[in-house]
């Protein structure tokens, strides 16, 4: 049995969600239960595996990412990264400066890394989270840690470009 901590208004979301702790329950072929705790969400699976990518799904979903995004990851070859901008930066005013430049004017810079890595991404809370294939969220972490060091965004795409060449080029 697994447990993940998820903030209330999120677990309102995946229950308010027609029918998404079914849909999760269903594809990872174990009961998710939340009504426990305020803020747990209790997952018991037919085997660890299948645990384990609901916990995935359900993370993700309480770092900002919609159902059918989350739902990604129960597919092969999908990975859940995220970013702790609070571990990473004391002051909330300096998490907040960094979050709006990981985002861009009109979330102009989200897109341009989710369009070129072909990740999902989610800036929500005090996170930065990352569904995809492997190469793709090295890719993408390369140009939201090169903005966490407060580089450029030019630096930053310059940086996520040329490991998407090498990625793109290994294959």
């Amino acid at each position: 049995m697994e447990e993940v901590l998820i903030s209330r208004k999120r677990i309102e979301f995946i229950t308010g969600s027609h029918g998404a702790l079914e849909r999760i329950a269903k594809m990872c072929k174990c009961t998710i239960d939340t009504s426990n705790n305020e803020n747990a969400v209790s997952i018991n699976g037919e085997d660890a595996y299948s645990e384990f990518v609901a916990k995935n799904i359900i993370t993700a979903i309480g770092r900002g990412f919609d159902v059918d995004t989350a739902c990604l990851l129960g597919r092969d070859g999908y990975y859940f990264s995220y970013i702790d901008l609070k571990q990473a930066f004391g002051s909330e005013k300096r998490m907040l400066q960094v979050k709006a430049r990981i985002i861009g004017r009109g979330g102009k810079t989200k897109r341009y890394i989710e369009t070129l890595t072909s990740v999902k991404m989610s800036v929500y809370g005090h996170t930065v989270g990352l569904i995809g294939h492997i190469n793709e969220i090295e890719e993408a972490e390369t140009a939201v840690r090169t903005l966490m060091e407060g580089s450029t965004h030019r630096l930053a795409y310059g940086r996520m470009e040329a490991r998407h060449r090498r990625n793109r080029d290994s294959i």
